[in-house]
């Protein structure tokens, strides 16, 4: 048996169109699911609303899923029976199957599908739903949207700004009030006043808010006007300022502040087409560039403050050179561009500030070059004697088991200690760094040690004196003013020629023994430089080092006490792990071979850049953007980011150190 299915529609000018299909078999499926026999493109129809059935000869069975029904020529059932003699119509939704009549005997049935509408049940069906809706006694649709905007314009606009109003005449009151005293104290009083709300319990202008404020600013969820001071002007610099008072602002900090301010505005980037007419837009409605909320975008939600995005430095810095003159550092685009190989445009080599030359006592720092660089600390120190394994210095070590606990020779530890804070080292202290094996002990009577003062020349040789004076034999009897003698006595003429022997040969010990303190290889001398001004006038040069050496980018030793190699290197595996020394020397290599103080051993950016990459850079690299290392305000302290990841509880362990402020030698 075969249904011939026929599907029926019309062109635009009325023309019939008829598609046939065949359908082998005495089961028709009708409904939208792709593999039915018949598919009805129809939402009122089920995915398997029906299946006809040959049960006889002359015979169909209609049978509907359970749930829905059927019109079988003219009556909603869910099944029944098609008479193929006479034929019958069934409607599913708006298609519409006539089953045409079949002779006797014939194997062939044809069915048409034609999409008709709905049926006159369906639409008297509709109509009483209609009737008992809630539009039959609503007002039109353009009659509720007039009222609707209305009420949106009353509360969501005038409401608020008659609040805003308010509270702007209730500021204005208070100030006018006398507040006794003056100062924070005042001032607090002051704005604690302002802050009293016209509404209690709901602020009207709130219905503005985008979203909710930061984390920092979250105690001004309920004061709008702290930052929006006028309704429709955009949030000011001066309000920003109000608290964050101490704030630097970014660019040259030893020019005048106007001068420093027009500066940063020809920094900015040239704009053209459509972005020079945004930005002109922009400014029409006062959202002026440079302003703080370009980058302290606020309203997007109860979290920190976002990190500065890249995009937001390399702006300017990608081609500041060619916008202004003098600029004492190269232009940047990441960090990661440089590596696996150089390049210019990437991020500029570090230039340390170092110390150069001496004014007599005042040291002069000025910024260098890495590769051939040299500081001139007037201090006389080989790295590698210290840290060679198997040198004097380790056996020296291994003698005084009890203060290095048994180790096999010097670490870097020993001297170096770190700031409580781990980001920076303490200054080297003669008594506790370098005493156990420089000793200036000269005397020891019992378990006392007499020593030299360190840091103090003429106190020196003062001690040395006072100590060979005192080694100088007695005055003897016989030279007393009490003692009897007779003239011409030659035991008295003998006495007094062996004591001014003596008395110099004390004299000439002292100063041999000065002599040989301030040499080279002497107790001073074999450490420090010494200027020899007179016969027993020596000077010894001050020893000086910069707090900071990167004054403009941030680094913390914290992080970095132990490191992992993040990729392959001819040097070191993948994954390598390094602590103590070893992770020291991993970024200062100089160290292990360095044989003069003179040297720099500061790690060059090809170092940082093994394991630290730009924004999105390497997968196997730690992503680290500008604002990681560089802070835009310039305070010398920890950069934002660092310090809100802190606040996340992340690793990076991070406080603000005071740094001394120095005169770089320009």
């Amino acid at each position: 048996m075969t249904f011939l299915v026929e599907r029926i529609s019309y062109s635009a000018q009325g023309r019939r169109i008829v598609k046939a299909i065949t359908v082998e078999g005495d089961t028709l499926t009708i409904g939208r699911h792709p593999s039915s026999d018949i598919r009805l493109a129809d939402l009122n129809a089920a995915l398997r609303h029906a299946v006809v059935q040959r049960v006889a000869p002359m015979q169909l069975q209609v049978s509907a899923e359970e749930g829905v029904g059927v019109e079988l020529d003219g009556r909603k059932v869910t099944s029944g029976i098609i008479d193929l003699a006479t034929g019958g119509d069934l409607r599913i939704g708006k298609n519409l199957l006539r089953f045409a009549p079949t002779a006797a005997g014939s194997e062939e049935i044809r069915v048409e599908v034609e999409e008709v509408g709905e049926s006159a049940a369906d639409e008297k069906d509709r109509a009483d739903v209609a009737r008992f809706a809630a539009g039959a006694v609503m007002p039109g649709k353009r009659v509720a949207s007039y009222v609707l905007a209305v009420v949106v314009l009353a509360v969501f606009l005038a409401w608020p700004l008659w609040f805003v109003g308010q509270r702007q005449q209730a500021q204005a009151q208070t100030e006018q009030q006398p507040v006794r005293g003056d100062g924070r104290k005042a001032k607090a009083e002051r704005q604690e006043r302002v802050e009293v709300r016209p509404v209690a319990g709901f602020a009207a202008d709130r219905l503005w808010i985008s979203g909710h404020l930061s984390q920092a600013h979250a105690s001004l969820e309920n004061n709008c006007g702290a930052c929006h001071v006028r309704p429709f002007e955009p949030v000011r610099d001066e309000s920003c300022m109000g608290c964050h008072g101490d704030i630097t602002n970014h660019g040259d900090t030893e020019r005048r502040p106007e001068e420093a301010a027009a500066r940063l505005a020809r920094s900015q980037p040239n704009l053209t087409g459509f972005a020079r007419f945004q930005l002109t837009v922009a400014e029409a409605f006062g959202h002026n560039a440079g302003r703080c909320v370009d980058c302290h975008r606020e309203h997007e939600g109860p979290t920190r403050l976002a990190d500065t995005v890249q995009s937001d430095c390399t702006g300017c810095h990608a081609d500041l050179n060619s916008r202004l003159t003098g600029v004492r550092f190269g232009n940047v685009v990441d960090f990661g561009r440089n590596a696996p190989r150089p390049d210019p445009e990437g991020h500029p080599e570090f230039r340390p500030l170092a110390l150069i030359n001496w004014d007599g006592d005042r040291p002069l720092l000025s910024r260098v070059d890495l590769r051939g660089a040299r500081e001139n600390s007037n201090l006389a120190f080989p790295h590698e004697m210290h840290l060679d394994p198997e040198g004097g210095v380790a056996r020296m070590t291994q003698r005084l088991g009890q203060r290095y606990g048994g180790r096999p020779g010097l670490g870097c530890a020993d001297c170096h200690t770190a700031t409580p804070d781990g980001t920076s080292f303490q200054p080297i202290n003669m008594e506790e760094d370098c005493s156990s094996c420089h000793s200036l002990g000269f005397e020891q009577q019992g378990n006392v040690v007499r020593t030299l003062r360190h840091g103090a020349p003429d106190q020196v040789v003062a001690d040395l004196r006072e100590f060979y004076r005192g080694r100088a034999p007695a005055r003897p009897q016989e030279l007393s003013s009490a003692a009897r003698r007779r003239p011409g006595d030659i035991g008295q003429v003998r006495a007094a020629l062996q004591y001014a022997r003596a008395r110099a040969g004390a004299n000439t010990s002292a100063v041999q023994a000065i002599q040989a303190v301030f040499q080279p290889q002497g107790a001073c001398g074999e450490c420090h430089v010494v200027d020899q001004r007179g016969p027993l006038d020596f000077h010894v040069r001050p020893v000086a080092f910069p707090t900071r050496y990167l004054l403009h980018g941030w680094f913390s030793h914290a992080p970095h006490r132990r490191t992992e190699w993040p990729r392959e290197t001819p040097a070191f595996p993948r994954g390598a792990a390094f602590e103590g020394d070893q992770a020291c020397l991993s970024c200062h290599v100089q160290a292990g071979s360095s044989r003069a103080a003179t040297d720099l051993m500061l790690p060059n950016m090809a170092s940082c850049q093994s394991c630290h990459g730009g924004e999105g850079g390497r997968r196997e690299a730690v992503e680290s953007s500008c604002s990681m290392c560089h802070d835009y305000h310039l305070n010398q302290g920890v950069p934002a980011m660092l310090v809100r990841r802190q606040a996340r509880g992340q690793r990076w362990h991070t406080t603000v150190t005071p740094v001394a402020r120095l005169t770089a030698a320009r």
